[in-house]
């Protein structure tokens, strides 16, 4: 079997990608021919080696844009890199419905260490880290290439507001944080504060929730989670060399940015 026979047959199965040692094992051709056959491959635009040794089949129906949805492959990416993932940040906002944000790149969240940034042909993947891993509010979804792992709107609300300063400030992505509100359950939030330990995100997340005016509810169930506990005033737009003063609201948030939606 040649290597396009072995990438038609994998087509077949709605399967769109592969490893180096999956076509060794299927062909069990040398290492060596093997790569020239793939490099002849990838030249042609039929395959991208997206990371060493991991490939992505460009069928004809994505050969104009020369990269793949990020559903169709990163499940057995991350199986190969043996790490955990969901999509997150704005891909995953969009997948829930808040595409207000048009964004030419995918987001993944994965455990430490970091992954450096993917930029290939036409696909740029951006990784983001959690040290504060959990299994909770990452929903399973399904393609035509089988499952992928996604942030809950909870959760992927809370990761933007998290790593806001990388992705260009809170009103970048405020009118993402409105549509996506929508769309949290009071399980969805429930299970978020079960585990949840960034208190000064959460602030902030209940403050938006109130200058939104938006789903009283959800305002009462990160306020009551606050007030376990002590928790301390917050700048609405972290800045390093600055802290927060005196706050009359009792999300203790200094609003330090003017807000606007363009919604």
């Amino acid at each position: 079997m040649s290597v396009s026979e072995y990438i038609k047959q994998l087509l077949s199965q709605e399967v769109y990608s592969f490893s180096l040692d999956e076509v060794r094992s299927e062909i069990g051709k040398a290492e060596q021919p093997l790569k020239k056959e793939l490099e002849r491959i990838v030249e042609k635009g039929e395959i991208v080696n997206l990371r060493k040794g991991f490939y992505l089949i460009i069928t004809p129906r994505y050969s104009s844009v020369k990269k793949l949805p990020i559903q169709l492959y990163c499940e057995k990416l991350f199986e190969y890199l043996a790490r955990n993932y969901y999509i997150g940040l704005f891909t995953a906002a969009k997948f829930h419905g808040a595409s207000h944000q048009q964004v030419q790149r995918d987001y993944i969240i994965t455990e430490t260490p970091k992954f450096n940034n993917i930029t290939k042909s036409n696909i740029y993947i951006k990784f983001f880290t959690s040290s504060n891993w959990s299994e909770k509010n990452i929903q399973l979804k399904k393609s035509d290439a089988g499952i992928y792992k996604i942030s809950s709107p909870a959760l992927t609300i809370v990761d933007l507001i998290h790593y806001q300063t990388k992705l260009g400030g809170i009103n970048r992505m405020f009118a993402t944080i409105e549509e996506l509100t929508e769309e949290v359950t009071l399980s969805d939030l429930e299970e978020l504060l079960a585990w949840y330990s960034n208190k000064s995100t959460l602030q902030r997340f209940g403050f938006l929730l109130e200058q939104l005016e938006l789903r009283k509810e959800l305002q009462n169930m990160i306020y009551n989670k606050l007030n376990t506990e002590k928790y301390f005033p917050v700048l609405l737009s972290p800045k390093t060399e600055k802290k927060a003063g005196a706050v009359k609201n009792k999300w203790k948030v200094d609003v330090n940015v003017k807000l606007e939606s363009d919604l």
